[in-house]
């Protein structure tokens, strides 16, 4: 069944071969860590001490990850980290987020078994973890080989995901006991894992990691270069549509019309952020025949930066720094069904949070949000239909302070009941990392004393 996967997956890059190419003239997709991807790392300096991979997929693994690698460090500071990505947005995000924290900085490898053999070879670490849910299975297997200790940390499993797994449940049934650990958000999660079949004992929940994410100084001081820029006050109250995906920019821009013909015009304002940083040049034609003033971040600054009714967030990881300015915060993926996006970080901002109608990547966090009236969720509508509704909701949230404050502070008070996943998520890891800490240890000691006898 491996040969057969490693076959299919070689076939299927090479049936994607030309879009890979076009995509990398057009923007530089796939380019960049190209030997990184076939397993030719850079030399590491990690001092020869026991070393944890901790693989993020993208950007939201990778800020979502942040209070666990601290938190792993101060736990264990024997060890090493190395962070990898699998996009070339997350590996930006990634060199960031982590440059204080990890030994270095790379792509994940293809997940072909000569490959992965190649860096693991390089890496040797003591332990992976791979955070959500990527079950590569040549990967996963080659750890086995090694006797490297694997674990799935701040791990969700959707319906969608699961009912693929379903399809191959024998092979799949195979990789994920390649796992020694799965955390995993919720009690729905873990059961949907345990019905792939990995042993039941393997299984704990340990909460959402996005819970325990804060802000930074850095992220503080951008928000006041955000908000000198762009002359962002309450005056002119800020709506920001975060992550947005085809169509959802030109909903908005439909929706803000309207809201403006109704709101006075001047007195508020729309800030777009792509979550693809391929499609900001799409959404900066799309802005120009808008018949709206705008502003791009990514331009020289001027004039009509404090002016302009719509700004462009034409950047990578400045999003989080955006919330703090936002009166409304529109959580995009969900207007288009592809999943929804994070609605904890602006309502750790203090925003008042509004989705669309698809958002079952996070269906538990949803849920338990709109319980505690901390978010607003559009009902699902046809495409002609959500600009009107959306402009209508915006309206009321603009116009009712005191409800849009109410459902921040719930937000707000729904974060706090949720910390802790963290903590949860350290203590479940202890005991392979613990144990593995001391194996290096001691095989540490083994090559000391056996350097003294040699030179005795």
């Amino acid at each position: 069944m491996y040969f057969l996967y490693s076959f299919l997956l070689t076939l299927g890059v090479i049936a994607l071969l030309p879009r890979f190419v076009t995509d990398a003239i057009r923007n530089g997709k796939y380019v960049a860590g190209w030997r990184e991807r076939l397993g030719l790392l850079p030399d590491i300096e990690i001092s020869n001490r026991p070393l944890i991979w901790l693989h993020c997929v993208s950007v939201g693994e990778a800020q979502a990850a942040r209070p666990l690698a601290r938190a792993l460090l101060k736990e264990f500071p024997s060890y090493k980290l190395l962070v990898s990505t699998t996009t070339l947005t997350g590996q930006r995000i990634a060199r960031d987020v982590f440059r204080d924290d990890a030994a270095a900085v790379i792509y994940f490898p293809f997940d072909w078994a000569w490959t992965v053999r190649r860096s693991l070879k390089k890496v040797d670490p003591s332990a992976v973890l791979i955070m959500e849910t990527e079950l590569w299975p040549n990967f996963l297997r080659e750890c086995r080989r090694r006797h490297t200790s694997v674990a799935i940390v701040n791990g969700r499993l959707s319906e969608r995901s699961f009912r693929r797994y379903q399809f191959i449940r024998g092979f799949t049934k195979r990789i994920v006991n390649d796992l020694d650990l799965a955390l995993m958000q919720s009690e729905a999660d873990a059961e949907r894992m345990r019905a792939l079949g990995i042993q039941p004992e393997r299984v704990f929940v340990s909460g959402n990691l996005k819970f325990d994410a804060g802000e930074d100084n850095n992220e503080r001081a951008l928000t006041a270069t955000l908000r000198e820029r762009f002359g962002i006050d309450a005056e002119r109250r800020l709506i920001v549509a975060a992550s947005t995906h085809v169509p959802e920019e030109k909903i908005f821009l439909e929706a803000f019309k309207q809201l403006r013909s109704v709101d006075g015009g001047d007195k508020v304002r729309l800030l777009i952020a792509p979550r693809h940083p391929e499609r900001f040049a799409e959404v900066a034609t799309l802005l120009d025949s808008s018949g709206l003033t705008w502003s791009r971040r990514s331009a020289e600054a001027s004039a009509t930066d404090s002016t302009c009714g719509v700004i462009l967030l034409d950047s990578i990881g400045e999003l989080r720094a955006v919330y703090p300015l936002a009166t409304v915060v529109f959580v995009g993926g969900s207007l288009a069904p592809t999943g929804g996006h994070n609605i904890l970080e602006p309502a750790t901002a203090g925003a008042c949070t509004v989705t669309g109608a698809h958002t079952f990547n996070f269906k538990t966090v949803v849920a338990d949000f709109l319980e505690a009236d901390a978010l607003v969720q559009l009902p699902e509508l046809s495409e002609a239909d959500v600009p009107s509704e959306l402009s209508s909701v915006l309206e009321k949230l603009l116009a009712g302070d005191e409800r849009r404050r109410a459902i921040a502070e719930n937000a707000r008070a729904a974060l706090e009941k949720n910390r802790g996943a963290t903590a949860r998520t350290i203590k479940l890891l202890s005991p392979i990392l613990a144990a593995t800490s001391n194996q290096a240890a001691h095989d540490g000691a083994e090559g000391a004393q056996a350097d003294d006898a040699l030179s005795a």
